[in-house]
């Protein structure tokens, strides 16, 4: 027996309703076929030719619409109209790294006293596409001089007309928008979120060694926040970092942990400029190269599973009594590596005696973070042979920071932060400070 729902061979399929076909207008069918008629024009050259090709034409056909609605149908007396067409001038537009040259329509106000200004034109002018593009490029690796070979094809025809390709050109802008993006960095506000984790670290371009400092806020984002030029990582390289960060609203007065490279000057700087507010962890793998440095690689494997064994103790006193136990037995034979080691040794407890555990430990025990954003910035400048200046060196270390920012992803162990929170206040004695003030 058939199924309930198997329609009998004798019963028919009821017909579907036909749709009914509006044709177009007859002057959107000419613009339509005027556009395809392009498109097939330049589709030899490309999909993205053709494509762009078509695009321009849409382009002047949007300024004339915008011009329409500003002064009315062309041809019809308008007594009270509020502005009238102006004749057209020669302009440019980005398109795909470059600038191309358009015809633009003017448009002034019915008294003749104004210019008025078309969004269409305005938005496609705006430089910003074209210094994204080019920095973007840069970054990558291509120089000034190959730049039009990374462009996207356009067609011949749209290439003879292009401008702004030129190695002196793309210099120009190059210059002029890693600049921006210098400024943009050092002028960041720093008052609008709470850092609860903030890291420095010294790194070289070329003959210049920059220091650099990234955020990390309550919610586990990684921010770049600044970086100085100094011929040094000194006290005084690191005091105008921490005074600029300062100055643009970082509060400490809740509790901050700095982690930094293991150096004495980076370390008493921050004590001596921030005082109470804030709590200093030593990398432990940069203190780990120092010590296991002034050893002879037979002796580096013990050492080093003796160092991560004391780190990974719970106990803070139990830890630090193994760390001193260490030194005291290379103190003899490798006198270097004991005082290393009893260099800061007390900061590389600093998350023990916070009782920081899990993901989050294995996230802030080391500057890696930090690093991983310096690396990128060394990417994206490896091609550079020729430091000119300590200022092209911080150009080029704030784009790559901000290019870096965007493929940034929370931290591990974002979750666990709230309770580094509450360790830094008891730690600190903040919340004892707070009542006993009120």
């Amino acid at each position: 027996m058939p199924s309930s729902h198997v329609r009998p061979r004798s019963e028919k399929r009821p017909r579907r309703p036909r749709r009914l076909v509006h044709p177009l207008p007859s002057q959107l069918t000419e613009r339509l076929d005027g556009h395809l008629a392009t498109f097939a024009t330049h589709l030899r050259e490309g999909l993205l030719a053709a494509s762009t090709a078509i695009g321009l034409e849409v382009f002047d056909e949007l300024m004339e619409a915008e011009v329409g609605m500003l002064v009315g149908q062309r041809g019809r007396h308008l007594p009270d109209r509020s502005a009238y067409r102006h004749g057209s001038e020669a302009g440019t537009v980005t398109l795909g790294g470059r600038r191309l040259r358009v015809t633009r329509p003017r448009v002034r106000s019915a008294d003749g006293a104004a210019e008025l200004p078309l969004a269409t034109y305005e938005t496609a002018k705006t430089s910003d596409l074209l210094a994204d593009g080019i920095v973007a490029r840069m970054l990558a690796g291509l120089s000034t001089r190959n730049y039009p070979v990374g462009l996207e094809p356009v067609g011949e025809a749209i290439d003879e007309q292009a401008i702004s390709t030129s190695h002196a050109a793309v210099s120009r802008r190059f210059l002029a928008a890693t600049a921006e993006r210098l400024a943009e960095l050092l002028s960041r506000r720093l008052d609008d979120r709470r850092y609860l984790v903030l890291m420095l670290d010294g790194f070289h371009m070329g003959d210049h060694l920059l220091v650099g400092a990234l955020g990390i806020d309550a919610a586990g984002h990684k921010v770049p926040l600044g970086v100085v030029e100094g011929t040094t990582e000194n006290s005084t390289v690191v005091n105008a970092l921490l005074a600029d960060l300062r100055d643009r609203g970082l509060d400490v007065s809740e509790g901050v942990l700095l982690v930094v490279d293991g150096g004495s000057a980076i370390g008493a700087a921050i004590r001596t400029f921030f005082g109470k507010g804030v709590a200093v962890h030593c990398c432990h793998r940069h203190k780990e190269r120092n010590v296991l440095e002034h050893l002879p690689e037979i002796e580096r494997p013990l050492i080093e599973r003796r160092l991560r064994a004391a780190w990974v103790e719970p106990d803070p006193d139990k830890a630090e009594a193994a760390l001193r136990a260490i030194a005291k037995g290379l103190a003899h034979d490798r006198p270097g590596a004991a005082a290393s080691l009893r260099e800061g040794l007390t900061d590389t407890l600093t998350l023990t005696r916070l009782g920081v555990a899990g993901s989050l430990r294995r996230t802030l025990e080391s500057t890696n973070p930090m690093e991983s954003m310096i690396d990128i910035v060394k990417d994206h400048a490896r091609r550079v042979k020729n430091w000119e200046s300590g200022e092209m060196a911080l150009r080029w270390a704030a784009a790559g920071m901000l290019a870096a920012q965007a493929q940034f992803r929370r931290v591990q162990g974002y979750r666990e932060l709230p309770l580094l929170a509450a360790a830094l206040k008891r730690e600190l004695h903040i919340e004892s400070e707070v009542s006993a003030t009120n």
